[in-house]
């Protein structure tokens, strides 16, 4: 009898935590939609690109309003409601699909959409891994993000410099660092999602928490494979 409670108990944490890792994916796609969406608006229209590729000022400020938003909506979970981190998050979805549009003028249609379909296939490989996988990625984390502390620094550097090489290394070691950074954040939402919540709010702010992380893998990833393998227009 007791054994039966404890495959119950079992069979039930895992089904609280594929339906949380269901929220989590729902979250993110739609995320991706949002963006998608908000670039084809921003491609459709001519004044629109150069109101902000024509104004250096406004591209910026666009870039910092992103940023702002990933770094307060982390901060401020705990504080928020659910609605305001959804909102938040949706958001920064278009405001990135904004951006994004100065990409897709850059680089040819087709190229863009192989590089989405390796993105995905290279994306769900490793979210597989990182969820099924029973050793600690812990230490492959805390790796990666060294690594990305690196790209940025020299990514920042290399607007000046202007060098090729630099370009190279940061968009090959970029793909390395999100790949690993994708398995290992998976493996920290499944770990979030097997300790419970308190209610129904803190679970769907986790959900959006964890839809974030793994948006930003996946669109950094995309990114760092289009400049490998994009032709330019």
């Amino acid at each position: 009898m007791h054994n039966q409670h404890e495959i119950y108990t079992a069979d039930r944490s895992i089904d609280i935590t594929n339906t949380f890792f269901q929220k989590v994916y729902l979250w993110m796609t739609a995320g991706l939609a949002v963006t998608a969406l908000a670039s084809f608006m921003m491609l459709s229209s001519q004044s629109a690109q150069q109101f902000l590729f024509g104004n250096r000022m406004v591209f910026y400020g666009l870039i910092f309003a992103e940023l702002g938003l990933v770094i307060a909506m982390s901060a401020a979970i705990n504080r928020i409601s659910a609605a305001t981190a959804t909102l938040m998050f949706l958001g920064y979805s278009a405001l990135n699909g904004i951006t994004f549009a100065a990409v897709f003028l850059i680089y040819t249609n087709s190229s863009i959409a192989s590089a989405f379909l390796v993105t995905s296939g290279t994306f769900a490989a490793m979210s597989i891994y990182g969820y099924a996988t029973k050793r600690d990625l812990t230490g492959l984390g805390s790796f990666m993000f060294m690594g990305l502390v690196g790209i940025i620094i020299a990514s920042v550097v290399n607007m000046f410099l202007r060098s090729e090489m630099i370009y190279w290394i940061t968009s090959y070691v970029g793909v390395l660092v999100f790949v690993g950074l994708t398995a290992y954040d998976t493996q920290k939402i499944k770990q979030i999602g097997q300790a419970g919540f308190a209610n129904e709010q803190d679970r769907h702010k986790a959900a959006i928490l964890g839809a974030l992380r793994l948006y930003l893998d996946f669109i950094n990833l995309f990114l760092m494979l289009l400049r490998i393998m994009g032709n330019r227009r």
